[in-house]
C-alpha cells in the first residue's frame, strides 16, 4: 500500500497503483460509473479514503476533457411536473460532481432550438438534457438534428422513439390505474378533463382513460370529455362545460391536481358532494392534494425520481462517448402508483 505524502497531491496515478487498478477504473468509480464491478468499487473507495484523493473540478475536467456540465433546456419552471423534475436533477447532478447550465426555450421552432443549443454547446457541456415538453409537433427537430449535436442528448416528458433516449412517467398506464379505481368503486359513467391535447403527455392519459373504458363498454364519446389547460381556474370551466354535455356523469378522472381543485370547487357550488354523488380523482400527487376538500384520490408520479434516473442515464451516456464504446439510445417508464383519499369514495 503507498503510503500518503503530505507534501504532494495525492493522484489518481496513485491511487490505481494502490489499489491494482487502471487510472480508468478508478475514473468510472469516481464518476459512479455502472461499469465496475461490486468489489472492484469497495477496493478503490477504501483506497481513495485511505489515501484522502479529492481531485478538484478543474483538474478532473483538464485530464479528462469534460467540463462536468450538463445542459437544461426547459419550457419554463410555471408548470409543477418540470420544477419537481428539476429538483431531482439537480441532487444527482450534485451527487455526481455535475454542475448545470439551464436555458429556457421561449417557443419551439427550429431557429429557436437551434439558439439554445448552439449556447449549451458554446459553453461545453458535456451532455443535454432536454426538460421542455413535447407539444405539438416541437418534436421533429429531434430526427433532423439531432444527429448534429456532438454531445449526448436525453429527452424527458417526450415519446419514446427509437432513435432518442428518454426518461418519462407513464402516463397511459397511470391513467389506466385511474380509471380503473374507479369502475372498482361502482362508477359507471366516468368522465375525462385532460390537459391540453397539444402535449404529448395529456394525450397519452386521455388515451388510458378511452381505452380502459371502451374494454369494458362504456361510452368515450365527445360529450364524456372536455380539455383544460393545467390551471385550476381552467378545471372549474372544463367542469361546467362537462356537466351540461354530460349530466349524469358520476366520476371524473381529471388530468392534474390543479384542475382537480377547479372541479372540486365548482362541484360544492352546484351543491354536488364528493364523492357520494360524484367521485373525483387526479394526477401528479402534489403535496397540497392530501389537503383539499375532500382530499383527493391522485396518481402519483415521482418526479424526483425521473429527474435522478435522467442525470444517470446521461451521465452513463457520457462516459460511454468517452471511452469510444456506443452510445445505445433506450428509454425508460418512471411507473405512477395509485394515492387513496377521500373523493374517490373507496378509502
Amino acid at each position: 500500500m503507498i503510503l500518503s505524502d503530505r507534501r504532494r497531491r495525492i493522484t489518481i496515478k496513485d491511487v490505481a497503483q494502490a489499489a491494482g487498478v487502471s487510472t480508468q477504473t478508478v475514473s468510472r468509480v469516481m464518476n459512479k460509473s455502472s461499469y465496475v464491478s461490486g468489489k472492484t468499487r469497495q477496493r478503490v473507495e477504501a483506497v481513495v479514503e485511505e489515501l484522502g484523493y479529492n481531485p478538484s473540478a478543474l483538474a478532473r475536467s483538464l485530464s479528462q476533457q469534460r467540463s462536468y456540465t450538463l445542459g437544461i433546456v426547459t419550457s419554463g419552471l410555471k408548470y409543477i411536473g418540470p420544477s419537481r423534475t428539476i429538483n431531482g436533477i439537480a441532487d444527482k447532478a450534485d451527487e455526481l460532481g455535475y454542475m448545470l447550465l439551464m436555458k429556457e426555450l421561449d417557443n419551439f421552432n427550429i431557429h429557436s432550438i437551434d439558439v439554445v443549443i448552439d449556447s449549451l454547446l458554446a459553453r461545453q457541456v458535456d451532455g443535454i438534457l432536454w426538460v421542455a415538453p413535447e407539444i405539438g409537433d416541437n418534436h421533429s427537430w429531434v430526427e433532423k438534428q439531432k444527429a448534429k449535436i456532438p454531445v449526448p442528448v436525453l429527452f424527458l416528458a417526450m415519446k419514446p422513439r427509437d432513435s432518442i433516449s428518454s426518461v418519462s412517467t407513464d402516463n397511459f398506464q397511470g391513467a389506466v390505474i385511474a380509471v380503473q379505481h374507479l369502475l372498482s368503486c361502482g362508477r359507471k359513467k366516468i368522465g375525462h378533463i385532460s390537459g391540453p391535447l397539444s402535449w404529448w403527455e395529456a394525450d397519452e392519459r386521455k388515451r388510458g382513460w378511452q381505452e380502459t373504458l371502451n374494454a369494458v363498454g362504456f361510452d368515450t364519446s365527445d360529450d364524456c370529455c372536455t380539455e383544460g389547460n393545467w390551471s385550476s381556474a381552467s378545471g372549474e370551466q372544463a367542469f361546467i362545460h362537462l356537466m351540461q354535455k354530460f349530466p349524469d356523469v358520476d366520476a371524473v378522472f381529471v388530468a392534474n391536481d390543479q384542475m382537480s381543485l377547479g372541479v372540486l370547487r365548482e362541484a360544492i357550488r352546484r351543491g354536488i358532494h364528493v364523492p357520494e354523488q360524484l367521485a373525483v380523482i387526479g394526477f401528479d400527487n402534489i403535496p397540497e392534494s392530501a389537503y383539499f376538500y375532500p382530499s383527493l384520490t391522485t396518481i402519483y408520479q415521482d418526479l424526483q425520481l425521473l429527474g435522478e434516473q435522467a442525470v444517470q442515464i446521461i451521465v452513463e451516456m457520457i462516459q460511454a462517448r468517452q471511452e469510444n464504446r456506443p452510445v445505445i439510445a433506450r428509454s425508460r417508464f418512471i411507473q405512477p402508483t395509485l394515492v387513496v383519499r377521500e373523493s374517490s369514495g373507496c378509502v
